[in-house]
Protein backbone atom coordinates (compact mmCIF):
# COMPACT_ATOMS: atom_id res chain seq x y z
CA UNK A 1 0.00 0.00 0.00
CA UNK A 2 2.84 2.46 0.79
CA UNK A 3 4.49 1.67 -2.54
CA UNK A 4 1.33 2.90 -4.21
CA UNK A 5 1.62 6.24 -2.35
CA UNK A 6 5.23 6.75 -3.37
CA UNK A 7 4.46 6.22 -7.04
CA UNK A 8 1.93 9.06 -7.11
CA UNK A 9 2.99 12.48 -8.43
CA UNK A 10 2.96 14.72 -5.31
CA UNK A 11 4.49 12.05 -3.06
CA UNK A 12 7.18 11.29 -5.62
CA UNK A 13 7.97 14.98 -5.96
CA UNK A 14 8.18 15.43 -2.16
CA UNK A 15 10.40 12.36 -1.86
CA UNK A 16 12.68 13.73 -4.57
CA UNK A 17 12.96 17.05 -2.73
CA UNK A 18 13.74 15.24 0.54
CA UNK A 19 16.47 13.22 -1.15
CA UNK A 20 17.90 16.34 -2.78
CA UNK A 21 17.94 18.18 0.56
CA UNK A 22 19.60 15.20 2.23
CA UNK A 23 22.26 15.06 -0.49
CA UNK A 24 22.96 18.79 -0.08
CA UNK A 25 23.22 18.44 3.71
CA UNK A 26 25.61 15.50 3.40
CA UNK A 27 27.72 17.49 0.95
CA UNK A 28 27.87 20.46 3.34
CA UNK A 29 28.82 18.25 6.31
CA UNK A 30 31.55 16.62 4.23
CA UNK A 31 32.80 20.04 3.14
CA UNK A 32 32.94 21.18 6.78
CA UNK A 33 34.85 18.07 7.80
CA UNK A 34 37.32 18.58 4.95
CA UNK A 35 37.87 22.17 6.11
CA UNK A 36 38.57 21.01 9.66
CA UNK A 37 41.03 18.43 8.35
CA UNK A 38 42.80 21.10 6.28
CA UNK A 39 43.01 23.36 9.34
CA UNK A 40 44.60 20.61 11.42
CA UNK A 41 47.08 19.90 8.63
CA UNK A 42 48.01 23.59 8.48
CA UNK A 43 48.56 23.65 12.26
CA UNK A 44 50.80 20.57 12.05
CA UNK A 45 52.77 22.17 9.23
CA UNK A 46 53.26 25.39 11.24
CA UNK A 47 54.43 23.40 14.26
CA UNK A 48 56.85 21.39 12.12
CA UNK A 49 58.26 24.57 10.54
CA UNK A 50 58.80 26.11 14.00
CA UNK A 51 60.53 22.96 15.22
CA UNK A 52 62.73 22.84 12.12
CA UNK A 53 63.72 26.49 12.58
CA UNK A 54 64.67 25.86 16.20
CA UNK A 55 66.61 22.77 15.18
CA UNK A 56 68.52 24.76 12.53
CA UNK A 57 69.38 27.42 15.15
CA UNK A 58 70.70 24.71 17.46
CA UNK A 59 72.80 23.21 14.67
CA UNK A 60 74.20 26.65 13.76
CA UNK A 61 75.09 27.29 17.39
CA UNK A 62 76.77 23.89 17.63
CA UNK A 63 78.77 24.61 14.48
CA UNK A 64 80.10 27.86 15.98
CA UNK A 65 81.08 26.33 19.34
CA UNK A 66 84.73 26.29 20.40
CA UNK A 67 86.62 23.17 19.39
CA UNK A 68 88.27 22.63 22.79
CA UNK A 69 88.89 24.25 26.17
CA UNK A 70 91.77 26.36 24.89
CA UNK A 71 89.62 27.80 22.11
CA UNK A 72 86.91 28.53 24.67
CA UNK A 73 89.40 30.30 26.93
CA UNK A 74 90.66 32.36 23.98
CA UNK A 75 87.10 33.38 23.07
CA UNK A 76 86.36 34.37 26.65
CA UNK A 77 89.57 36.44 26.87
CA UNK A 78 88.79 38.21 23.61
CA UNK A 79 85.20 38.89 24.69
CA UNK A 80 83.68 37.12 21.68
CA UNK A 81 81.52 34.69 23.61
Amino acid sequence: MTAWLVTRGPARKALGLIFAAAAILLFLFNLRRAGERAGRSAERLDARERNDAIHRQMLDAAARRPADRDALADRLRDGRF
